[in-house]
């Protein structure tokens, strides 16, 4: 039986939880046979029906809101669209990372409906920032030592895989992402540190909320697999506050 979603925040009109890495949040076609989603997990644990506005890749962890009411949703679905909402990430990358940068790559999508090439290129963009970087004494790829880094995420558009597909286009591929990093890295996380999972979580999201309009601030705690990690290199001073949530008033 599955463990209870930690509940982030919960009102009459929304609620935020904090997504388990490997849960889908949807049924979707590109993931046929699967039978476990976290959109109804979430209904049955509340009672009630919940709306999607927004969505986590299935390896990515962190928060993500759910809408109580179909007015409600579309109000939480123009905010994402129209980029009112800050979201902020957490990734460990392969190598050094940039002190910070902006990636203005245009993306195709990927989304299996035909052929990436035949899709028009879409503007992206993803602000990154290093907080962190370790050296650890293996020889992992052909150099006698391994580095890495803790990159803060935001991404300014919402394209599918857009955070992993700009880091490792700029030379600082996603651990454990088998699809846009590098298998020598995920295999050495995998086996000898005990990360078998992407190693990119959500933990902020920030937006007006649809009936006061009050800016509400979400905040969420790592996984266990990560948080272990981050003891393991020196970074606890980089861990997000489970559950810390504050509201402001949103100015024009």
């Amino acid at each position: 039986m599955s463990l209870p979603l930690p509940i982030l925040y919960h009102d009459d009109h929304l609620i935020a939880v904090h997504k388990p890495a490997g849960l889908l949040v949807h049924r979707s076609p590109l993931a046929r046979g699967e039978s476990e989603f976290l959109l109804q997990r979430l209904r049955d644990q509340i009672g009630q029906r919940v709306y999607p506005v927004h969505r986590l890749d299935r390896p990515t962890s962190g928060v993500i809101v759910f809408a109580l009411s179909s007015g409600i949703a579309q109000r939480l679905n123009v905010a994402f669209t129209e980029r009112r909402v800050d979201k902020r990430y957490l990734a460990v990358v392969r190598g050094v990372g940039p002190d910070s940068d902006r990636l203005d790559s245009p993306l195709r999508e990927e989304d299996g409906s035909r052929p990436k090439a035949e899709m028009p290129a879409m503007e992206a963009t993803t602000l990154v920032q290093r907080l962190d970087s370790v050296e650890l004494p293996v020889s992992v790829d052909r150099y006698p030592q391994a580095r890495y880094s803790l990159m803060a995420v935001q991404p300014l558009t919402g394209r599918r895989h857009q955070i992993r597909r700009h880091l490792s286009g700029r030379g600082y591929p996603i651990i454990g992402d088998a699809k846009h990093g590098k298998g020598n890295h995920n295999r050495f996380f995998r086996e000898q540190l005990d990360c078998p999972r992407l190693l990119l979580a959500a933990v902020g999201l920030a937006f007006d909320h649809p009936l006061s309009d009050e800016r509400l601030t979400l905040t969420c705690p790592l996984d266990a697999t990560m948080t272990e990690l981050f003891a393991r290199f020196g970074w606890n001073a980089h861990l997000p506050r489970a559950g810390s949530i504050f509201r402001e008033t949103s100015t024009p």
